[in-house]
């Protein structure tokens, strides 16, 4: 299927590992030219370089911009970038955000206010950045990657579950405003992914290790994947290509959604 991307300009935020760096990839892969936004300029300029090997037969580029998502300015840093090496923003994917597996109570005040920083207003100050121009030109793609938390709140991650969850309400809003104008808004909710963020060192799989009691990583990894229908955890790939359709020209019709790519982890039909 070819997704109509071809030399639009596309923004991923997280996007120098895991969900963002395969969302990137597959941009290129399909023609576009995509600028990647990580804090780590190594990581990220590195993160570029694999997403232009990967787009090279379909002419895709890539570039890469070290910033925090979560300075006041980076909105504003981030359009002027994207203008100057490519053109005006097509297509935004808001990824970047982190999470820590602990109990409710011992979640102090700074990183309730962090959580709300990288995964709310770091999204809507893009969103309010690069919206509005992309309704001039009549189309625009924006996916906000919320998480299953948003849907079901986990204790053991609080502050994120609920960051998350604004998050959605962020996105039906902009979509709301912005349909009718051929700006697409939806997010998609991925549950426990083989990221970074889950199998790095120290990550939730650790965590989750030492919160649940297991005795080996495999024992973690094996109890979380059994908590899904689909009996594992998912591939970045296999959330990413979901992002890359809602980027695109075919899902025209796709306003206001919060996709579930969770394995069936949450249970609703709705």
């Amino acid at each position: 299927m070819d997704l109509g991307l071809r030399e639009r300009t596309c923004v991923v935020t997280g996007a120098s590992r895991g969900i963002g760096l395969a969302t990137a990839r597959f941009l290129c892969a399909e023609g576009a030219s995509v600028l990647l936004i990580a804090r780590d300029e190594r990581s990220v300029v590195r993160a570029a370089d694999e997403c232009l090997a990967a787009g090279a037969e379909a002419g895709g580029r890539a570039e890469s911009l070290a910033c925090d998502v979560t300075d006041r300015d980076a909105a504003e840093r981030i359009a002027a970038a994207a203008e100057d090496r490519f053109g005006p923003v097509d297509a935004l994917v808001n990824n970047a955000g982190s999470a820590k597996w602990r109990d409710l109570d011992d979640v102090p005040d700074e990183d309730w206010q962090a959580a709300w920083e990288v995964n709310v207003m770091a999204p809507m100050r893009l969103m309010r950045e690069l919206a509005p121009g992309m309704a001039e030109r009549g189309w625009g793609r924006v996916v906000n990657v919320a998480s299953t938390a948003a849907k079901r709140p986990s204790a053991a991650m609080a502050e994120y579950s609920v960051a998350k969850a604004a998050e959605l309400s962020l996105s039906r809003l902009y979509a709301d405003r912005f349909a009718a104008k051929g700006v697409l808004v939806n997010a998609v909710c991925p549950g426990p992914t083989k990221s970074e963020m889950w199998m790095g060192e120290d990550g939730l799989l650790d965590q989750s290790q030492a919160h649940g009691g297991h005795e080996t990583r495999d024992d973690a990894l094996e109890a979380a994947g059994a908590k899904r229908p689909i009996g594992r955890l998912a591939e970045v790939e296999e959330v990413a290509s979901v992002i890359a359709f809602l980027c695109s020209e075919q899902a025209s019709y796709v306003a206001g959604s919060a996709w579930g790519v969770d394995g069936g982890t949450v249970q609703v039909i709705i």
